[in-house]
């Protein structure tokens, strides 16, 4: 799986015009399921999230995560996150699961995030979504969970 994360003072999401989801202070979490992706990966990614130190502590320093600010989630799907850019000028997204089996994760990992953190909203998969956002810092982090058959080939 693979995410983007956005360090916000505060982000919402429409669809149509209506809001489907907003937080204050917390993170705005991409999401991409990969092809051969599982709940193993999303589970991964929820837990390194979760603990990710990224937001200030008294001393101005990133020493605290998401739950140590008590800040919220908003779990947005994007598929575009799977890009592949490597050849011409149109992206590619074959690696991205197909939409059947990427909602099932997607639903799996929001499903999680709820059962784990007080505060997560979300977007709508496959909706054409406006995001709206205030990026605090900015800081934004790049987090990939690769499945582990591929992860335990590669060392």
């Amino acid at each position: 799986m693979i995410s983007l994360l956005q360090r916000v003072s505060e982000a919402r999401v429409e669809v149509a015009g209506r809001v489907t989801g907003r937080i204050g202070r917390g993170l705005l979490v991409l999401v991409c399921a990969e092809q051969g992706d599982s709940a193993a990966e999303a589970d991964r990614l929820l837990a390194k999230l979760l603990k990710l130190r990224i937001f200030s502590d008294e001393a101005g320093k990133m020493n605290r995560s998401v739950q140590d600010v008590g800040g919220g989630l908003l779990i947005v799907s994007q598929f575009t996150l799977a890009a592949d850019t490597r050849g011409g000028n149109r992206p590619s997204f074959t690696q991205a699961a197909a939409p059947q089996p990427g909602r099932q994760l997607y639903d799996y990992f929001v499903t999680q995030a709820r059962a784990a953190h007080p505060d997560v909203q979300t977007g709508e998969f496959a909706a054409d979504m406006q995001v709206h956002l205030i990026n605090d810092g900015p800081v934004t982090i790049p987090l990939r969970m690769a499945p582990a058959v591929v992860a335990l080939q590669n060392k």
